[in-house]
């Protein structure tokens, strides 16, 4: 290949560090192009979200300065993948294309074919696992098939070859003679119209630095706390890593054997217990990847196919009131208010506000899963897949559907001060605390607050009615 270049494309990759296909592009000594192409039309219905776009615009940003610092240039494009690569290969001579794997069914099917048109036309494709301690197509049952329950998965996880230890960043690479033009990030327009930039920089800091420094304030103030304090919305005890590992700034193998130095390194119980609880949610997003790569109809249509004929209800009003935190339950309001103004929730009342919408308005949870994909900077297709199957109670591991949360019963007993509900609804921050999460009892209710809009009892019982009408077609 002589001087050839090689086209290193970047795409939820976003660091320099363990990154395998920028490794091994560095190894051969020939010329490095890093490439990102930004297609959104290519995912269709799953496309990154405004939330998700804020990220990108300040990820890529936070890449093409650490680029920039090894003396090269991150070169950015924007059409089809295919023809885009084709375009920078013929503009380039570039001999070569390495990436990373995704694993959502449409880029999979994608990469697949541009892999396919590429090897056709003499250019050598590499691809790597930078994603997943794990390939999906590795684990597998005793009769070969996808397990369909997060337990025996992480078992089985627990007995393949331990994680292969992270890469370091390239000391340097060469660069191409000449370089092809490029777009800027501005250009990209990825930043939304919702002047969301001033509060969600006091929430994030994106990029490959901005993930170590996470990693490292979780292990020192939070991890040793972590089995406890990760269901205490109002505690900072969660680890707040899972914007950076959707958009790759950090990746699994890394946080893999960090927490594995913390657990053979310190004799302290807490931070040992918290590690091998964090690997354990860890291992919680490779079961959600599983399942999309054996599933890949899930993102649209249930798992437990019983539920296709679940009748849900229609209802724009009560979703809209959902959506912007004005349904009357405290718990619920607060944990869509701190996601419209900070792009993420806490994982407790991820739960709360899936099961509210899903069982006590008996809304889709399809309706539920397209407002955090638009929502979250963390929105990652098997994760919110994997959540909301379970709040629905019609995918792999899924809770019950007969497992209702009652809202006023989570508040009190995961924010019984009322720190949280505060923090996020200013308007109730008078009340005391054996009202906070009941504001209606109040003498003199809240005027600017709203009342609930469905009744807890009677809601429950409806939507136990709705599972008893699926058992009986089923039987």
């Amino acid at each position: 290949m002589g001087d050839s270049p090689i086209v290193v494309w970047f795409r939820r990759d976003l660091r320099l560090a363990d990154n395998p296909a920028l490794h091994a592009a560095a190894k051969t000594g020939q010329p490095i192009i890093p490439l990102f192409i930004w297609s959104p039309e290519e995912e269709a219905a799953w496309a990154p979200g405004e939330a998700s776009q804020w990220w990108l615009h300040h990820s890529l940003t936070a890449l093409g300065k650490a680029i920039e610092g090894k003396g090269s240039r991150l070169i950015i494009r924007t059409g089809p993948s295919a023809a885009t690569l084709e375009k920078l290969r013929s503009e380039t001579g570039a001999t070569a294309v390495y990436w990373n794997r995704l694993y959502e069914p449409a880029i999979i099917q994608r990469d697949t074919q541009i892999k396919k048109d590429l090897k056709q036309t003499d250019v050598e494709v590499r691809s790597f696992n930078h994603a997943l301690l794990f390939e999906p197509h590795q684990i597998k049952n005793k009769s070969g098939n996808p397990f369909q329950v997060f337990t025996p998965f992480w078992k089985n996880c627990l007995t393949q070859n331990e994680p292969a230890e992270p890469l370091p960043t390239p000391a340097k690479w060469t660069s191409p003679s000449s370089w092809p033009t490029s777009d800027s990030v501005d250009n990209l327009q990825l930043l939304p119209t919702i002047n969301w930039d001033a509060a969600f920089y006091d929430e994030w800091t994106p990029g490959e630095a901005g993930a170590q420094v996470q990693l490292g304030d979780f292990q020192q103030q939070a991890m040793a706390g972590y089995k406890e304090d990760r269901d205490w919305p109002a505690v900072k005890g969660t680890s707040r890593l899972s914007p950076h590992l959707h958009f790759g700034e950090i990746g699994p193998r890394q946080i893999w054997h960090q927490l594995q130095e913390v657990m053979a390194g310190n004799a302290q119980k807490g931070l040992i217990q918290g590690a091998e609880f964090y690997l354990r949610e860890v291992g919680w997003r490779e079961f959600a990847h599983h399942l999309l790569f054996h599933f890949p109809h899930t993102p649209e249509k249930p798992l437990r196919e019983e539920f296709n004929d679940f009748p849900w209800r229609k209802s724009a009003p009560e979703l809209r009131a959902w959506q912007k935190g004005q349904t009357g339950y405290p718990m619920v309001d607060a944990g869509m208010r701190q996601l419209w103004q900070t792009g993420w929730m806490h994982n407790r009342v991820r739960m709360i506000v899936a099961s509210f919408l899903v069982k006590d308005l008996l809304l889709p949870w399809q309706d539920g899963a397209r407002w955090f994909w638009d929502t979250l900077v963390d929105a990652d297709l098997a994760g919110n897949t994997l959540g909301w199957q379970w709040a629905g109670g019609c995918g792999a591991d899924a809770a019950p559907y007969f497992r209702i949360f009652n809202p006023v019963l989570q508040g009190q007993k995961f924010d019984p001060a009322g720190d949280y509900v505060r923090k996020w609804i200013p308007e109730l921050a008078e009340l005391p605390n054996d009202l906070i999460h009941t504001p209606w009892e109040a003498k003199n209710p809240v005027k600017e607050y709203p009342s609930p809009i469905v009744d807890h009892k009677k809601a429950r019982e409806r939507a136990l009615a709705a599972l008893a009408e699926i058992k009986k077609d089923a039987d």
